[in-house]
Order: C-alpha cells, then sequence, then structure tokens
C-alpha cells in the first residue's frame, strides 16, 4: 500500500459509514461538550459565617461562565448532609450554603457541578470504618502531612463504592447537579501503594506479592499492579458516572487528571471512560518552562479525540512557596488562560476562599472571559490543520527514569522554528490516527510496545515520513530490552556496540553536504550529543554526518581529538519515493534542552524540514521572537493562535509583564475552492489587509503582545 492507498482507505472507511448515520437522527451533543468557560469557588471551613452567596454568583456570571464549580462534600460537606460519617463544616449551622450558591447559577443559567473530594475523611470515620483508610507498613492510618486530623481514604475500599456514591446520590436527589468533581482523584502521577486489608487483598489475589512502593517498570509484581490499579480506576469512574447519571441523563463524573507530560498513569485507558477530560494543571513553578500549558492541551488531546477537555487556572500564586491567598500576576495567568484555549481546552478559572483580601485577581479573569464570550465561535474547533505529528511517548516517560528532557528539547526546536504540530499518543497510531500527518517526529522513544513499532513501520512504508532519535524502539514498553531496536530496519542500521555516555566535548563531522546541514557553511564541526548508541549501515555508503569520539575538555593542553574521523554515522537518512526518515543515534535534542546550543536546535529544525517534504505546509510564519503556534479549521472558518514567550521568565520566575514582538508575516493554507472574505485579529480588533491566491491566504499581524488570534472567514 502506497502513501495515497494508506490515505485514501481511512477516507473510504469514514465515507462508508456515512449512509448509516444518516439513517439515524444525530444526537444532540451533551451539555459540556458545548461549554466554552467555567469557574470555580472553593469554599474553605469557615465560609459559611460570611460568604456573600448574591455577590459571588454576580461575579461568576460577569464571566458569563457556562459551568460553576462549588464544594457539596466529601471531606466536608457544606450543605445539611445525612449522610453518617459525611462531616459537615464546624460553621454550616443552619445555612445550606452549597444549596444557596447552586440555587443562585442557576438562577442566572450557570450549570452546577459539585466539587467533591474523596481522598480524605475524620477520626470518626476512622474510628467506625477503619477498612475505609490507607495503612503504613505497621498498620496505622496515613494523615495528612499538614491537617494531621484527616485520614487518607483507600481507592480499593468500600469508601469509594459505598461512601462516596451515597454522598453523590444525596447531592443528586436534593439539588440534580449537572456534574460530579472529584480534586486531586484519580490524578495521572505515581501509584500509590497502601497496606490496608483490601491492598493487602489485591496484593495476594492479582499481584502476587506486595508491590514495589516507587515506579519500578522492572518488577513483576509493579506491572502486574499497574494492571490491578488501573482496572479499579476505571471501575470506579464508570460507577461514579453511572450514579451521576441517575439523577440527571445529562450529568457526567469527572476526575482530576492534569500533570502536563510528566504522566504514570495509563492516560489512553482513561481517555476510554473520561466524557469530560479535566486538567488540574494550574501553574508552574520553579523552572518549568511557560508553554508547559499548552504542552498539556496537546496531551489531553492526544487521548480524548475531540470530547471536552477542560484545564484548571489558578489566580492564586501556586509557585514553590505556594501563597493561596494572594494572586499571581496577571500577565502570568493571562498566559496560562491563552495557551489553555489556543491548545484546545476549555479555561477553568479558579478561585480559593470566600472571603479574599487580595482582589487583584477578579478583573485579569473577566477580562479574559469577556473576550472570549464575545468571539466564541471562532473557538470552536473543528480540527487541527498540523500536517506534523509529535509522538507522545508516555511509557519512557512513565517507566524510565530518563524524564521529560527529550521531548521538551525537541519542543523547543519546533517552537523556534515556528512549525505547527499535534502530539499524537503511542496507544493511539491508527491508519486513521497517523494518515492525517506527512511526518511523524519520535523524541526517544525508548520504552515502545510491539504494536505502535508496527503501525509506525505501516505509516513509513505507506509512505509517511518519520523522524527518530536516541534509544527509540530499543525495549518494549515495560523497559525489556531487544537485542535490536524494532524499527532498525527503517533506519537501514545494526547496533554496533553499549551505550555511550554520558560524555561531553563529542562532536558530529560534516562529510557532505545535505539540506539537513543548511546554515553549517562555515565549519566542518557540529557539537555532538551527549549520548548515543554506536550503529553501523547495513548497506555501504557513506553518511552525512560521523561521530568524532569525545575526547578531553581540560586542561587546555589535552583538547585535541584521539580519534578524528570514523565511519560511524551520527545522522541516518533514506528516501524512498514519497517517504523520508532521518534517525539520529545521539540524543541530539535532549542535549539541546539542556545545553541551549543554537546548532543543535538549527539541525533538528533542518531534519524536520526535510522529512516533511516539499509540500507547501499548511502555515508558515516569519518574524522576531519565541512564539508558539496553533492552527485550527473552525466552525466559521480558520484560526491561527500566537502565544508570545519572548520574555524573561521562560523558565524561571512569573511572567509579570509582556514584551511585545514586531510583525509576523503568515501564509495560510485554505482548502481548495475556500474563497476567504475577512482576516481580523481578534485580540487587538483589527481587520487585516490580505491576499488570497489560490489556496494560499497571506497577511501580517503588526505585533503581539500576549497573544492573538487571527480568524479568516
Amino acid at each position: 500500500m502506497n502513501r495515497r492507498e494508506f490515505l485514501a482507505s481511512s477516507a473510504a472507511a469514514g465515507a462508508a459509514a456515512v449512509p448509516i448515520r444518516r439513517l439515524r437522527r444525530a444526537a444532540a451533543p451533551p451539555w459540556y461538550a458545548t461549554m466554552r468557560r467555567c469557574g470555580q469557588l472553593n469554599f474553605n471551613e469557615r465560609d459559611p459565617l460570611t460568604l456573600d452567596v448574591g455577590g459571588w454568583a454576580e461575579y461568576w456570571a460577569s464571566l458569563r461562565v457556562n459551568a460553576l464549580l462549588v464544594n457539596g462534600g466529601g471531606i466536608m460537606a457544606f450543605y445539611p448532609t445525612d449522610v453518617p460519617y459525611h462531616h459537615r463544616s464546624a460553621f454550616l449551622g443552619t445555612r445550606d450554603l452549597f444549596g444557596e450558591m447552586a440555587a443562585a447559577a442557576r438562577a442566572r443559567s450557570i450549570r452546577v457541578v459539585a466539587r467533591m473530594d474523596c481522598n480524605y475523611s475524620w477520626e470518626e470515620a476512622v474510628q467506625a470504618h477503619p477498612e475505609w483508610f490507607e495503612r503504613d507498613r505497621d498498620g496505622q492510618p496515613r494523615r495528612h502531612n499538614e491537617s494531621t486530623w484527616l485520614f487518607k481514604t483507600c481507592m480499593f475500599s468500600p469508601y469509594f463504592t459505598e461512601q462516596m456514591p451515597a454522598i453523590y446520590r444525596e447531592i443528586g436527589k436534593r439539588y440534580a447537579v449537572d456534574s460530579f468533581f472529584t480534586n486531586g482523584w484519580p490524578s495521572t502521577g505515581a501509584l500509590g501503594v497502601c497496606y490496608c486489608e483490601s491492598c493487602q487483598k489485591i496484593y495476594r489475589e492479582k499481584v502476587g506479592g506486595v508491590p514495589p512502593e516507587q515506579t519500578d517498570a522492572t518488577s513483576p509484581l509493579y506491572r502486574r499492579y499497574y494492571a490491578a490499579f488501573m482496572d479499579r480506576l476505571l471501575e470506579v469512574w464508570r460507577l461514579w458516572d453511572a450514579v451521576a447519571r441517575e439523577s440527571r441523563p445529562d450529568a457526567v463524573y469527572v476526575g482530576n487528571l492534569g500533570g502536563g507530560i510528566r504522566v504514570v498513569k495509563d492516560l489512553a485507558r482513561i481517555g476510554q471512560v473520561a466524557g469530560w477530560f479535566n486538567a488540574d494543571h494550574q501553574g508552574r513553578a520553579g523552572d518549568t518552562p511557560l508553554w508547559d500549558c499548552a504542552q498539556q492541551g496537546r496531551v489531553a488531546r492526544s487521548v480524548m479525540r475531540g470530547r471536552t477537555i477542560t484545564n484548571v487556572t489558578g489566580a492564586y500564586s501556586n509557585s514553590r512557596p505556594v501563597w493561596r491567598h494572594v494572586a499571581k500576576p496577571a500577565a502570568e495567568t493571562t498566559l496560562w488562560m491563552a495557551q489553555t484555549v489556543a491548545s484546545g481546552m476549555v479555561p477553568w478559572f479558579h478561585w480559593l476562599g470566600g472571603s479574599p483580601e487580595d482582589e487583584r485577581w477578579r478583573d485579569t479573569g473577566r477580562q479574559f472571559f469577556a473576550w472570549l464570550a464575545a468571539q466564541e465561535p471562532h473557538f470552536r474547533n473543528t480540527r487541527s490543520v498540523a500536517d506534523l505529528a509529535v509522538l507522545f511517548p508516555q511509557s519512557t516517560i512513565a517507566f524510565s527514569r530518563q524524564g521529560t528532557d527529550y521531548l521538551q528539547g525537541l519542543y523547543a526546536a519546533l517552537l523556534q522554528g515556528r512549525f505547527v504540530f499535534d502530539f499524537v499518543h503511542e496507544s493511539d497510531l491508527s491508519e486513521k490516527t497517523l494518515g492525517r500527518y506527512r511526518a511523524l517526529l519520535v523524541p526517544n522513544a525508548a520504552y515502545l510496545a510491539d504494536e505502535p513499532c508496527r503501525q509506525i513501520r505501516a505509516y513509513v512504508q505507506a509512505g509517511g515520513s518519520l523522524l527518530a532519535t536516541f534509544e527509540t524502539s530499543r525495549r518494549n514498553q515495560w523497559g525489556d530490552a531487544r537485542s535490536e531496536p524494532a524499527l532498525a530496519d527503517l533506519w537501514g542500521l545494526t547496533v554496533a556496540g553499549e551505550l555511550v555516555g554520558p560524555a561531553a566535548n563529542s562532536y558530529m563531522r560534516i562529510e557532505e553536504r545535505h539540506p539537513v546541514l543548511a546554515g553549517f557553511e562555515g565549519t566542518s564541526l557540529l557539537p555532538g550529543p551527549e549520548n548515543r548508541v554506536p550503529v553501523r549501515l547495513r548497506e555501504a555508503g557513506r553518511p552525512v554526518l560521523t561521530v568524532v569520539p569525545s575526547y578531553p575538555a581540560f586542561p587546555p593542553e589535552m583538547v585535541y581529538p584521539r580519534t578524528a574521523h570514523t565511519d560511524e554515522p551520527a545522522v541516518v537518512l533514506r528516501q524512498r519515493g514519497s517517504s523520508r526518515v532521518a534517525y539520529f543515534p545521539g540524543d541530539v535534542e535532549r542535549t539541546f534542552w539542556r545545553s541551549g546550543n543554537p546548532d543543535l536546535g538549527r539541525l533538528l529544525q533542518n531534519t524536520v524540514r526535510w522529512v516533511r517534504g516539499d509540500q507547501t505546509p499548511p502555515v508558515s510564519i516569519a518574524g522576531e521572537g519565541l512564539l508558539e503556534a496553533f492552527a485550527w479549521e473552525t466552525e466559521p472558518g480558520y484560526a491561527l493562535h500566537l502565544l508570545n514567550y519572548t520574555t524573561p521568565n521562560l523558565t524561571w520566575g512569573l511572567v509579570d509583564r509582556f514584551h511585545p514582538i514586531g510583525a509576523q508575516r503568515v501564509r495560510f493554507e485554505v482548502a481548495a475552492g475556500r474563497t476567504i472574505r475577512r482576516v481580523e485579529a481578534l485580540r487587538s480588533g483589527r481587520v487585516l489587509p490580505f491576499e488570497h491566491d489560490g489556496t494560499a491566504v497571506r497577511f501580517e499581524v503588526p505585533a503581539v503582545v500576549d497573544y492573538e488570534v487571527v480568524a479568516l472567514t
């Protein structure tokens, strides 16, 4: 099958289903599928004393939110519950704070989501139901590390299948809420290990022993525990979703997910049951890159296949250390919300506490949400127009302990090169998925199962192009080594020795000119990767780049190559028909991320352009500054989102002011026969002059302050 047939087969499968679908009346989408703005007020225990329900309802109405989350219960009831051991706020008195806020929201046509917490309960529950709680090795219930009077509940216990459903049913029956959301559960992070009786039974019957407390994919016990853990997670999710629908058929259960690109739990399996994916990815701290929220959107989209995704923006300063009751800078908050909507998610604006003394955050949310509401049709995306896919290597990130530097390095290079691209999850590499893209970019997916390897091979054999690096496909999804990388046949090589590195002061020697080496005319050497897999070609050929092995960098008298020339490839470039394959045996993207050396970034960008081929890209952007671009087909037409990351706070501190960038010259490809009559910069409110020639629409964005959205209609 060639590439044309590969793409056509996907289209034909879809076309064949059309007559069947036309026989049925299309079902209306659930309410949350059309939601575009969401708000949350987190009650604290004292709020029943002073909280002004009417004032808060007016604030959220001024943001034109479609849904509002307010605390219902679980850890603490803010209504007069009758469920035993469902602890009421000590200050609730005769109030029904949840009910009051729900009624006020509904009076303003705002949907109500009950924010629940299933993770902790109180001493009286421990005494009455010790089986509900997690235990340490010594059998003691686990206390919260700050609020030490609270105790951790266990997912495998009846608390999750009996107590929480009882609370949901009570709230659903009394208030007919539109949704339930659980704070903190299930998360996407590492698996916890508990020693309660419920867990001990799981270990005996399903695991075969007590699993390791830390992520360890080399352990058979961990692997079986991972499967049992995910089975239980999905069992609970389905149960809670069914309970939510008992009071309202259009209600839904929403779990707490997020984590950006740093995930352990199986997102693909969660995506199979989640009607609504909420990323509780509220902000960044430390040296986290500014684009962290946009990455969250890409990850979530890779498993949700067009279904609803929200992302929480914390208005408070959730840095390290955290300050819950003061606002983060308006610029940081605005860019976080901008990344949310640019990447295809719905913004969820969050404040904690009903009597804030810092009010600075209010206008930040109001201004952004009011602008979103005014431009809402242009945020109704129908598809991404990107023709590059980046594989999201979840197994490698979760289990290899190699971190996220590989993905971050490729990501940074793509942003600098002004590429538009999507993430595809390693579990979703079908013909239908990959057939939309001209090239697949794989940042060191060292842990990769047999099936995605087979699918990648089929994609390349059908005419798709591939860029991969370092140890990609060298191990299976758990880290078991293969004798050769599973994709080594695509690269036309064999492994020639053990891993080399980390080693500084190694190089890549230019042996002959090639498009991937554009811009390097003045040198014979390029900086080499810190680590590499030694390889040799299966067929005779002259590599474009060869390895110059590491040699001493100090003292200066010792700085000279011991082996100046080798025939070991530093890159493999192959072309067969329309398919182009590039493979770097070294960790060039990780070394780029860690060093910031622009030669490595240029090399990666050149290679992406080469594997993508000669066809005009869907979007071309030229101008100064660092930005991230998303391009969408929308209900009214098309939209180009430009996020300005030109700031000294890219990887340190919070953005406290914007650094505008100048003119951006854009070429945007539209569908053949599509007529564009108007090009408008929505953020700045400017109608832009444009030229429309065939499928190409050319225009110039005069400046980007923080974020710009250009609508083509």
